[in-house]
């Protein structure tokens, strides 16, 4: 499973001009899903994602997670990041999860990490989505559990 975390000052989801999710200060978090992934990794990468140190202390250090500032979550399923992109100019997705194992674990990441008290807003599995996002720094880290 992959996570490419944005750091960000907000960030939304609109599908077919109705915005579907939306936050402030936060982190942009593209999840892809990938054969082989379960709900144990889907939660190791949760937890890593919500404890990954990206935003800044008062000595202007990475040293704080979004649960420390009081920032917030936007999930947003995307299976390309499971692309195999190795060989020639079309990737291949054969490394993806199916769809309906993809959708699933979208859905566990998201309620685990509603669960804990981040208010978590996401896109629309499988569909057109067009994100909006003020990348903060920038700052993006790629996150990948198995």
């Amino acid at each position: 499973m992959i996570a490419l975390i944005q750091r960000v000052r907000q960030a939304s989801v609109t599908v077919a001009d109705e915005t579907v999710g939306q936050i402030g200060h936060g982190l942009l978090v593209l999840l892809g899903v990938e054969q082989g992934d379960n709900q144990e990794i889907a939660q190791k990468l949760a937890t890593k994602v919500m404890k990954y140190r990206v935003f800044s202390d008062d000595n202007g250090k990475m040293n704080l997670n979004v649960q420390q500032v009081g920032g917030e979550l936007l999930v947003v399923s995307q299976f390309t990041l499971a692309a195999d992109t190795s060989r020639g100019l079309r990737p291949s997705f054969s490394d993806g999860a199916a769809p309906a194992l993809a959708d699933e674990l979208y859905r566990y990441f998201v309620t685990f990490c509603r669960e804990t008290g981040i208010n978590t807003e996401t896109g629309r599995f499988a569909a057109d989505m067009q994100v909006a996002l003020v990348n903060d720094g920038p700052v993006t880290f790629w996150l990948q559990q198995s």
